[in-house]
């Protein structure tokens, strides 16, 4: 499981265990591509991976679970771990900042003089309104965050999953490995000259098989499954790409979703993490984004069970968050229930930013709802599963890779019934038991973010 500690507040997640438990051995006919290096040593990380992996034969989250093939599996991946080691603050904090020292009230009059201070000299006006909404938006949250962060973290402390820093300190800078692009969102923008994408004749389902060359076109005009209990390499324009047991995808971008449709499947949990628009994003044109009014167009209720449980990724800009509350969620007939936060944490258990940095908060949110339908429908699924809280923390060491999310499959179980169908939009990841959608959907199961390890 992902979760290492689970208290009234919420949990800490271990997510490099999550990835490494998701099943990624192939069985020999296709084991062992020619130009992949085998690598029999098994770092630190992955030692500890040994005590929790022998999980192929465990439960693979709402979707349902994957025994393992035995035998058959002779070799298998794990996600590299310099990817989450993160050991330094990305921009250092004052003393008293620090997540196991100081008072949170002092800290908070600190900061706000200190805002004070640096805006009167560099213009006249003190704070814009977005700034001033942020600022209240953090008052309200802060303690909650800061309070319910150090108790996860004291237990990560107790454990062992987190470290002291003391007892082992940290040199030099986190190493950020180079992020792979292979441009699977231009490909997918290529992909609407195919005739087969716009033609809703095509077939909805490519189940695969043993082979791992697959035509570009199927991948791209219909649902690809793995239905087998080990892992799948499937090569896209040369590249290659781990499919993990008992998922699916549709590699396509938001105007190309009749494919998704076309696949029936109605899900009881759907994760959203839209590419918001912001000001960064624009002056860097390295990724694309989404207008509220492009959000607003995806078919949620084609594609939501009665009382399916709605999970939006927010940033911390309040614009999106009354968005999503106030105009998204009504025009889908979603009922809000919960704000949660995601913190990210060093392995050393500080915030890898500072709290109330006035920029970037080491915090994001999630707002989670429900559909609204039949109220008897709802009231009979609803039965013997727990109420959604209004406030919960997951706290976990981030990866070092741009929109990498920490899986909700653990912390969602238990407010959905077991063996349900769920779904990811906007996903650059796969998982076990999940239908995943996106234009980038692939990005991190490229084979270079993986080890390659024989079993002996």
């Amino acid at each position: 499981m992902s979760v290492v500690h689970r208290l009234t507040t919420g949990w800490l997640l271990d997510h490099l265990s999550f990835i490494n438990q998701c099943g990624y051995e192939i069985c020999d006919s296709f084991a062992c591509p020619r130009d992949v290096s085998i690598n029999t040593f098994v770092s630190s990380a992955n030692e500890h991976l040994e005590t929790t992996s022998a999980t192929t034969s465990s439960s693979y989250g709402p979707g349902g679970a994957v025994e393992a093939e035995g035998k058959t599996a002779r070799t298998r991946y794990v996600f590299r771990e310099e990817f989450f080691h993160i050991s330094k603050a990305h921009i250092a904090a004052a003393p008293g900042e620090q997540l196991l020292q100081g008072s949170p009230e002092l800290i908070m009059s600190f900061f706000f003089l200190l805002c004070l201070l640096l805006q009167k000299r560099k213009r006249k006006c003190v704070f814009n309104q977005g700034e001033l909404d942020a600022l209240e938006y953090h008052t309200k949250v802060r303690k909650f965050i800061w309070e319910g962060t150090l108790h996860l973290v004291q237990e990560g402390l107790k454990s062992g999953f987190l470290h002291h820093a003391a007892a082992t300190p940290s040199c030099g800078k986190n190493v950020v490995p180079a992020l792979i692009d292979y441009g699977l969102a231009e490909l997918c923008e290529m992909a609407k000259q195919f005739a087969a994408v716009n033609d809703g004749n095509h077939q909805a389902v490519n189940v695969l098989g043993d082979e791992t060359s697959i035509p570009e076109q199927d991948l791209l005009s219909c649902v690809t499954e793995n239905n087998s209990n080990c892992a799948k390499i499937v090569v896209l324009m040369g590249q290659k790409y781990l499919v993990p047991p008992k998922s699916s995808f549709l590699l396509s971008d938001i105007s190309c979703l009749q494919p998704l449709l076309n696949y029936k499947k109605k899900y009881d949990v759907i994760v959203i993490d839209p590419p918001w628009e912001n000001k960064s994003v624009k002056r860097s044109n390295r990724y694309s984004y989404l207008s509220s009014w492009q959000i607003k167009q995806i078919p949620l209720s084609a594609l939501a069970a009665p009382d399916c449980l709605v999970v939006t990724w927010v940033t911390n800009r309040q614009k999106h968050l009354r968005f999503v509350k106030d105009e998204l969620y009504p025009h889908w007939s979603v009922k809000t229930l919960a704000e949660w936060h995601w913190v990210k944490i060093t392995r050393y258990g500080e915030f890898v930013l500072p709290l109330d940095s006035f920029h970037k908060k080491p915090y994001e949110v999630l707002i989670l709802g429900r559909v609204q339908g039949n109220i008897k429908e709802a009231l009979r699924k609803s039965e013997d599963v727990l109420p959604v809280p209004e406030h919960k923390l997951i706290v976990s060491i981030p990866c070092s890779l741009h929109s990498h999310k920490p899986p909700l499959t653990a912390v969602l179980a238990e407010f959905i019934k077991p063996d349900v169908e769920c779904l990811e939009l906007f996903a650059r990841n796969l998982q076990p038991g999940w239908t995943s959608w996106g234009n980038e959907v692939l990005k991190f199961q490229h084979i270079d973010y993986f080890t390659l390890l024989r079993n002996e």
